[in-house]
């Protein structure tokens, strides 16, 4: 599998190999193995500059790149770990700007595996447990002046959710949707049935008593899911259409709230530099989050810079000049649900193009086939490296296959129309590998 990733440096590969033993026990959910592994470490995720904590279906990357840009734009230094990394593991950890270096990773990792298994009582933890032990322990140990933290899936359970209350700033929740069903819809005494109100309560899971949680729900039923659980955990809810208005305003970025910090009001901001009409929403989102928070002040240029500074690779990114690409237009992303799929069928609306997809066993090919295909002149299918993938006849007949991706580009027509690579992460990485374009 490719998620452990793989490293040229031996001593991060060792590593790397022990993680990819480590496995989620079946029908295991819950925060006392995360517990009982940071207690061993000494606590370090008490012990974190202010924390921005983003929870989400979809958009919770970008918000959290937006969030990093902003307040990297005020001056600040900045932690962040996000998920999944997409060629190199150290994508994960990034410490006080930069990427994690090899060596540093190593010995952090090997750090909390030796813990783990200290005393011959072995915590058994999973991979996303020691990834976000590691890096609040990296993070614990660097001075710095805020941590972005992007939940990996959920909230309730997740292992980012052993952060307390003394040590957060704010908490958002992105766009909703259906994902990993089976894990967030699992049955469950006391939680909502409706899905997307479960959802909701899932997501709403990181809340903290005292701590903004800042909230982009689209329906009613989203929205008293999240509220419910507000009320309950004594977390003030900042609402958008409430607390806050954002949106497209002439081609810029509109936002308002009522907390008159720095003078104003409201705000007509350069439209984000991340394409999409989508990402309006995720960068208010983020705007939000910093104007709600009483632990870092932030002036009203640094939202701005924040706006066209802000990188996030593999979503609606346009490809670069490079052995995969050439000089053709190339789109890649790594969306692989219905929001995804509605978001690139209005991006390419009343297009042609290309479509080069590969996506995971148990994703439904329709979720990006169907909004994209008034766009499609062509759809090529191929292998997800590491994965059980989807063959072409789940994508129509009118989709072929090829062996990997630089086979499938070879086959598509120099026609002038642009070409989108998408359906998986796991794919969108091997894509930038590929081209030479690591993120960095």
């Amino acid at each position: 599998m490719r998620d452990f990733g793989r490293s040229d440096d031996p001593r991060v590969q060792a590593q790397l190999d022990r993680l990819a033993r480590l496995s989620l026990p079946q029908g295991r959910l819950g925060l006392e193995t995360i517990r009982a592994l940071m207690e061993r470490l000494g606590n370090p995720h008490r012990r974190l500059p202010p924390v921005f904590h983003v929870a989400g279906t979809n958009g919770k990357g970008s918000t959290c790149a937006f969030l990093r840009a902003m307040l990297e734009a005020e001056g600040y230094r900045v932690h962040v770990t996000t998920s999944p990394h997409l060629v190199r593991y150290n994508e994960r950890i990034r410490i006080a700007g930069r990427l994690i270096s090899d060596a540093e990773l190593a010995a952090i990792l090997q750090e909390v595996l030796d813990a783990s298994e200290q005393g011959g009582e072995d915590l058994g933890p999973s991979f996303f447990e020691v990834t976000i032990a590691a890096a609040f322990l990296a993070f614990s140990r660097t001075p710095a002046d805020a941590c972005v933290v992007e939940v990996g899936m959920g909230g309730r359970f997740d292992a980012t959710n052993v952060l307390e209350p003394g040590v957060l700033a704010a908490c958002g929740i992105a766009a909703l949707g259906l994902d990993h069903e089976r894990f967030l819809l699992a049955p469950e005494d006391g939680v909502p049935e409706e899905p997307m109100a479960r959802i909701a309560f899932e997501k709403a899971g990181i809340a903290k008593p005292g701590v903004p949680l800042v909230s982009i729900a689209r329906s009613p039923l989203e929205a008293q899911s999240i509220a419910a659980v507000a009320r309950e955990k004594g977390a003030p809810l900042i609402v958008q259409g409430e607390d806050w208005h954002a949106g497209p305003f002439d081609g810029d970025l509109g936002y308002s709230d009522r907390t008159g910090k720095d003078g104003v009001d409201s705000m007509n901001l350069a439209p984000p530099a991340l394409p999409g009409a989508h990402q309006f929403q995720n960068a208010a989102l983020a705007i939000a989050m910093l104007r709600h928070q009483d632990r870092l002040p932030m002036r009203f240029g640094a939202y701005s810079l924040g706006l066209q500074a802000a990188r996030w690779p593999a979503r609606m990114q346009r490809l670069g000049e490079g052995p995969l690409t050439g000089r053709r237009a190339v789109w890649l992303d790594g969306g692989h649900n219905p929001q995804a799929g509605a978001m690139l069928g209005a991006h390419f609306a009343g297009q042609r193009l290309h479509l080069v997809i590969g996506m995971i066993e148990g994703k439904d090919p329709a979720s990006l086939t169907g909004p994209l295909a008034g766009s499609l002149a062509s759809i090529t299918a191929v292998p997800v490296p590491g994965h059980d993938w989807h063959p072409a006849s789940a994508f129509g007949p009118a989709a072929r296959s090829a062996p990997d991706v630089p086979s499938a580009m070879a086959m598509i027509p120099d026609d002038g129309f642009p070409v989108l690579i998408a359906g998986s992460l796991y794919l969108a990485g091997e894509v930038l590998r590929l081209n030479d374009e690591l993120p960095d």
